[in-house]
């Protein structure tokens, strides 16, 4: 018997909606984190040409942790693109002013540069305190978890087969 390789098409893709708390976390390991469910790696189906990921809530971005000497040291470059208009604004300042960036240009850094990371990326929600205006759609998905109905259906399927099917043996 022959087995084809599955692959998924675009159509069949639903993504959720995930909140990840960023207080107490450090930077850079929660930013892979978020690079990873937004790409979609952490699912059996991931393609690499698809946007299999999920939509991603970052909260409590201004309570962000970073090691060692980042917040006076690292830097945050733009041009203008008019002479003289070259602007550095360090981590801290950055943190104080518009903590959401922080954790933006730390994951855009992680997603591919073209189409598909530009999707990505607008899947990225990041909120600077603990509420977020995405209630609406997390809590719509808590009402229907799919692996709960799923599972429902599967044992239902399972109860209706007759015995023979499901592996016991007629008495002769």
């Amino acid at each position: 018997m022959h087995s084809k390789t599955y692959t998924v098409k675009g159509k069949d893709l639903k993504p959720q909606w995930r909140v990840i708390d960023a207080e107490g976390r450090t930077l850079g390991r929660l930013s892979t984190e978020i690079a990873s469910v937004l790409r979609g790696k952490d699912k059996p189906i991931f393609s690499p040409h698809l946007p299999v990921g999920d939509y991603v809530v970052v909260v409590n971005a201004a309570k962000v942790r970073v090691t060692g000497n980042k917040l006076v040291k690292k830097f945050y470059y733009r041009h203008s693109m008019y002479p003289g208009g070259f602007k550095a604004v360090r981590l801290d300042m950055m943190l104080a002013k518009h903590p959401e960036r922080v954790i933006e240009e730390s994951v855009w850094g992680m997603l591919p540069h073209n189409v598909l990371g530009r999707q990505l990326f607008r899947r990225l929600k990041v909120c600077p305190g603990p509420d977020h205006p995405y209630q609406a759609q997390v809590a719509a998905q808590k009402a229907q978890p799919a692996s709960a109905a799923g599972k429902a259906q599967t044992e239902k399927a399972v109860e209706a087969r007759p015995a023979e099917a499901q592996g016991e043996k007629k008495e002769a």
